[in-house]
């Protein structure tokens, strides 16, 4: 089994927890704290199984935090609600941030337009969007975690795929308890020292 690990960022009240919770249980809760977590699940893409560690992580300027996720990543869900300008404006930079930190070693991206059900308060046209993700190679998706389960399914295959096609060779990561438990381990071992 291949082994992923993948980061939700935004600015706040984007949707990001209710955006990775319908993907992991394909009900909708409205409502979440500023909480930050890490999830595994694992899909099928084109035959083969992969399991997916998703970093669902609040919003944060902080430099040191946002480099450790980046350097964790093998791909990004960087999401912004088209309802709210600056939360796109946001994901531009991100982008940026991405590029700046990773260098060479480019992950796969999705950006992924959130709250799609609430388009009578668009502030976000879709063109901007897909315009974005076509200057800076990456996929695209408007979705409403609120309506429908699947459109989020869609983001997580389209990411997993571009994930093992970007992988050097067809390299594999094995999924191993001690892997996750290491991955985990560090992630939140960190995040307690930050909060010091």
């Amino acid at each position: 089994m291949e082994e992923a690990n993948v980061v939700v960022m935004g600015t706040e009240s984007v949707g990001k927890s209710a955006f990775t919770v319908r993907l992991l249980t394909r009900r909708f809760i409205g409502e979440y704290g500023d909480i930050e977590s890490i999830y595994s699940h694992r899909f099928m893409v084109d035959g083969r199984e992969i399991a997916v560690n998703i970093w669902d992580s609040p919003y944060s300027q902080d430099a040191s935090s946002k480099e450790r996720k980046l350097q964790w990543a093998d791909g990004f869900v960087l999401a912004y609600s088209i309802c709210d300008r600056a939360s796109f404006n946001a994901v531009a930079r991100l982008l940026q941030s991405i590029e700046s930190c990773r260098g060479r070693r480019r992950a796969p991206v999705a950006i992924v337009g959130t709250k799609r059900d609430l388009h009578h308060r668009r502030a976000v046209a879709s063109e901007e969007g897909r315009r974005l993700a076509l200057d800076a190679g990456c996929l695209f998706y408007e979705v409403s975690a609120a309506e429908n389960y699947h459109g989020v399914l869609d983001v997580f295959h389209g990411l997993t795929g571009r994930m093992k096609d970007a992988r050097p060779g067809g390299a594999k990561r094995p999924l191993g308890l001690k892997g996750i438990v290491k991955s985990v381990s560090a992630v939140f071992s960190r995040r307690r020292i930050d909060s010091i």
